[in-house]
């Protein structure tokens, strides 16, 4: 199954933005409990959020980033998710596969979890977490864990937890992790250049926090037609049958056709 390269936080204070937000073309948005709603808000956009997800037909695209374990609201957040129709449950300050494992047994239907990562502790056992049952991908919260650490802004701060999340994922048998987001809402160079810097490390998807952000990644993640046409003479030269072949001078063995399926699948090809 093809998950999404842009996930798009609204508050969930906010309903009349919810549509709005389906409509911009994000693979998945992200009604937002946690810090994008003050603590006197919340109950209230707990109410906005079930009462516009229970008009909705079909909540595939839709997360929920409820408050952390912790917190004081995350009893009440999860029975919002037990009487909503959401499957899919963003978690932040993740630091244990017990913390997952709380949400899951909190609910009385099946759900996956997408395990925010950004504490020092989250990192050290991000394999854990990418193991743990309910798992669907591990989200990199940078801006909570570089203040955390207190990282100079510079990115090569980033190297090693980015480096841990995207091997962990690997490990687990999980989907590729998603990348954290990018402050700068009018600055596309700047956005390109985050999202360049996740995909060095095998990130394959992003947040955003403006739907101005989400045309730029859907491009800049889907493959280019020269792409799908080198992989489209993969495939078929190595279902011709004919043993060894050859594609632009080059031998096709496994490898290179996992890739070429991998890009044909990303461009809806397959």
């Amino acid at each position: 199954m093809m998950l999404p390269f842009t996930y798009l936080f609204v508050p969930g204070n906010r309903p009349e933005r919810f549509a709005k937000a389906q409509a911009v073309g994000a693979g998945a948005i992200i009604l937002d409990l946690e810090d994008a709603v003050a603590p006197e808000s919340k109950a209230a956009a707990r109410s906005e959020i079930a009462r516009w997800c229970s008009s909705q037909n079909d909540a595939a695209n839709i997360v929920l980033r409820i408050n952390d374990r912790q917190s004081p609201w995350f009893a009440d957040d999860l029975a919002l998710l037990r009487d909503s129709r959401i499957r899919l449950v963003m978690l932040p300050k993740t630091e244990s596969a017990n913390d997952v494992a709380a949400v899951l047994a909190a609910l009385q239907q099946e759900c996956e979890v997408l395990p925010l990562i950004e504490t020092a502790r989250g990192v050290r056992c991000v394999e854990e977490i990418a193991a743990a049952a309910g798992v669907q991908r591990i989200v990199f919260g940078t801006i909570d864990y570089a203040l955390e650490m207190n990282l100079s802004g510079d990115e090569r701060g980033l190297i090693y937890p980015a480096s841990q999340i995207a091997l962990a994922s690997r490990c687990a048998g999980i989907p590729a992790p998603v990348a954290g987001v990018t402050l700068a809402i009018d600055d596309e160079a700047a956005l390109l250049a985050d999202l360049a810097f996740a995909r060095v490390f095998g990130f394959g998807a992003k947040l955003c926090i403006h739907p101005r952000q989400v045309a730029p990644i859907e491009r800049a993640m889907a493959p280019t037609e020269k792409e799908i046409g080198w992989a489209q003479r993969v495939v078929a030269e190595a279902s011709s049958g004919q043993g060894a072949v050859q594609v632009d001078g080059k031998m096709v063995d496994r490898p290179v056709l996992l890739q070429a399926e991998a890009i044909l699948m990303r461009a809806g090809r397959r």
